[in-house]
């Protein structure tokens, strides 16, 4: 099932069952704790808050996310992406744990030809926050999940905010069993690569405050209403009902990388290292659209800062792959033409996209011209000094001198 499919049955399910469908919101918004949106959720706080009356009590929307905290993982996993599409359903003081339930299970077991994911109903687990009754009742209750397919676990994984004050509130996530292949037995708790989530049912009811981690936080208070909002990962579901391996590997990434080997003279699937190097090239390549599109100028600082270093990764593991032509272009041509179907407004901004990833790319290649030099040279000097680390004064001469990025030293120096 090609992703605009998966997208089309997403809205379309919930918008046969009362909810409006809202267009995805520009990746910047004015939020002051947010450099990007990061969660599907976010066009929608000031209504979770009560800052704002809702004009509608149900919606549903796929939204474009960035999220940039686990950027070093990208390529490495099945699970991490910079950029990503999260289908949501929303319910702004109207149906809580009784309505989200019964929707997320209809929506992935009903037969593909009824409109459904089909997904075989002993392949789902589900996790529930520790001392939520509730809802692991209702998911035996409502949908007849055997018990022993309900998993608790704690905040960590189980009590879902956008990282920084705001609302948040327990939640239910939804896994589907790869198999014996792909890990050990035992659930969720054993083992997230066998049994991947796909689908995250959070029950907003509470508001957080300021604080480190996912639990170092306290809770302020209750939302003036129980609202439900939900994530399932479009990338994720491709994966799965496309049958491959990983979310770089469906149709709508599959068709960058591919592009990224051609111009590199690689061969996919042929070794580890220039395969993850691959992968994030497709991934970041698609993110620089977006986020240009959305109007981010690379720069030294804030979301211009996020953008440099992640085309500044595309250029690197091109030249790594032995690309040492320009090709960013290719790549953002490639890019677009793969997302433009479910984002037209891509096709609008074609040309200035495009223009400035190319004179992005073109400022940091005689950047990696010199900085590489002086690199290789404080590299040799430390071997023959028979030590294995670069002195701090050398990293940041490289920076401060010939403009070469810590993120880059660190890691051609991991390398």
């Amino acid at each position: 099932m090609e992703s605009a499919e998966i997208r089309r049955r997403f809205l379309n399910f919930f918008a046969e069952r009362g909810h409006t469908v809202v267009p995805s919101a520009s990746l910047l918004l004015n939020d002051p704790t947010l450099l990007f949106v990061n969660a599907g959720m976010v066009p929608f706080k000031p209504y979770f808050l009560g800052e704002a009356v809702p004009p509608y009590k149900r919606a549903t929307s796929v939204q474009k996310v960035v999220r940039t905290l686990d950027i070093e993982e990208v390529g490495k996993t099945t699970r991490h992406a910079s950029f990503f599409q999260m289908c949501g359903n929303f319910s702004f003081g109207d149906y809580f744990k009784e309505g989200a339930i019964p929707f997320a299970w209809d929506l992935l077991t009903t037969s593909t030809h009824e409109g459904g994911y089909g997904f075989p109903e002993d392949k789902l687990w589900v996790t529930v926050y520790e001392d939520d009754d509730e809802a692991a009742g209702m998911w035996q209750e409502l949908v007849g999940l055997p018990a022993d397919r309900i998993q608790r676990r704690g905040m960590v994984d189980n009590f879902w905010s956008m990282g920084v004050p705001g609302p948040c509130g327990p939640c239910s996530e939804i896994y589907y069993d790869r198999g014996p292949d792909y890990g050990r037995e035992g659930g969720p708790v054993a083992d997230e690569d066998r049994y991947l989530e796909v689908w995250n049912l959070v029950f907003m009811q509470s508001i957080r405050g300021e604080g480190p981690g996912k639990e170092g936080f306290p809770i302020l208070g209750d939302l003036p209403n129980k609202n439900i909002d939900t994530g399932l990962g479009l990338e994720r579901m491709a994966a799965i009902l496309q049958g491959v391996d990983n979310i770089y590997e469906i149709d709508t990434t599959r068709g960058i990388l591919d592009r990224a080997a051609e111009l590199s003279g690689t061969a996919y699937g042929t070794a580890e290292g220039s395969d993850v190097a691959l992968r994030v090239v497709a991934d970041h390549a698609r993110t620089c659209a977006f986020l240009i599109g959305d109007g981010v100028i690379p720069g030294n600082e804030g979301r211009g800062y996020v953008l440099r270093r992640i085309t500044r990764r595309v250029i690197s593991k091109m030249r790594e792959l032995g690309a040492h032509e320009p090709t960013m272009g290719e790549l953002i041509d490639t890019a677009i033409a793969q997302m433009a179907p479910q984002y037209p407004e891509l096709n609008d901004q074609h040309v200035r996209i495009r223009q400035v990833a190319v004179g992005e790319e073109s400022a940091f290649l005689q950047t990696l011209r010199t900085g590489s030099a002086i690199f290789d040279t404080a590299v040799a000097s430390v071997r023959t000094n028979g030590g294995s680390t670069l002195s701090g004064e050398q990293a940041f001469a490289l920076h401060d001198t010939y403009g070469f990025p810590i993120d880059l030293t660190l890691e051609l120096a991991a390398e």
